[in-house]
């Protein structure tokens, strides 16, 4: 993959029926970017991901990945893609179904890198219908790594992973992108989106509603969280204070969503003179995606 951007969309129109899965979405990703697509369900998020790996045809627009159309660039190689839904052979050992789709790549990575990157060396043996949830995921991983693609793209990567299995999945991906690849992934979790994305794209009924650094669509939603500790409050009590707009009290710690912090957090030490531990911070990743997809989630 030489020169112009790793993928580009551009008026992207899929239709279903009555139904407009995506309409008129136009995103262009730099070589070396790391990019979180989000988005309730029914956004358009995986019809999105179907169109740039040419599994199903736009209705208008146009889709070019590594300066060619999604199946060049899949034959050539330069793309290697990780579905939640895929399926393993059940009576085949881990190692085997990596030689295997190692062996129908024209310049693939040795199957021992893949198995490595992917954290499977002790799992080389075990048949796939005897792997947990995360460890399937994590074959799906070595096998979309097979071809040394240039272009990396993940549905749900870490689903059914633990704790320790998503940082190593992480560490893997980060590792990937610093030599210039390129990661698209869609994800429910908005902590990885906000921790590892360089750049986030929000859908919403088809089209896209966010679009730039996360500190950027963070900056989107105005506000800010307002956290203490108040003995003694109850949320009827938190939510007349001036300049809060929602409360969420547990413990007697209180969070407070507030359109206007410093008026917040002077009613509440007047009020509550007692209050403790006070932090007000920027609102986060899942803050503006709740914001900004509220229509969603009133509908």
């Amino acid at each position: 993959m030489t020169g112009g951007p790793a993928f580009a969309l551009h008026g992207l129109t899929k239709r279903f029926g009555q139904v407009t899965a995506v309409g008129g979405v136009s995103v262009e990703v730099a070589r070396g970017e790391v990019v979180a697509l989000l988005g309730p369900n029914g956004a358009g998020k995986s019809t999105t991901v179907d169109l740039l790996l040419g599994l199903t045809k736009p209705d208008a627009g146009e889709v070019t990945v590594a300066g060619g159309s999604p199946r060049e660039a899949v034959d050539r190689g330069l793309v290697g893609a990780m579905m939640q839904n895929g399926a393993l052979l059940p009576d085949v050992t881990v190692g085997e179904i990596v030689g295997l789709v190692v062996s129908t790549h024209e310049k693939p990575l040795p199957a021992a890198e893949v198995i490595a990157r992917a954290g499977l060396e002790k799992l080389v043996k075990r048949r796939c219908g005897k792997l947990s949830g995360g460890e399937r995921q994590r074959v799906r991983f070595a096998l979309a790594l097979a071809g040394d693609p240039q272009l990396l793209v993940l549905d749900e990567p870490t689903a059914a992973m633990d704790v320790d299995g998503r940082r190593a999945f992480w560490a893997a991906i980060r590792e990937f992108a610093a030599t210039g690849r390129t990661v698209l992934f869609a994800t429910h979790y908005l902590a990885e989106a906000e921790d590892y994305a360089d750049r986030v794209v929000l859908m919403r009924h088809g089209v896209v509603v966010a679009d730039g650094p996360v500190a950027e669509v963070r900056a989107a939603v105005s506000g800010r969280v307002l956290k203490a500790a108040v003995p003694g409050a109850t949320e009827t009590d938190l939510k007349h204070l001036p300049g809060v707009t929602s409360v969420q009290l547990r413990a007697g710690r209180a969070e407070l969503a507030c359109a206007d912090s410093d008026a917040a957090v002077r009613a509440l030490l007047a009020a509550h003179p007692a209050a403790s531990d006070i932090e007000i911070t920027a609102l986060g990743l899942e803050e503006a995606f709740l914001a900004l997809t509220a229509e969603e989630a009133a509908a």
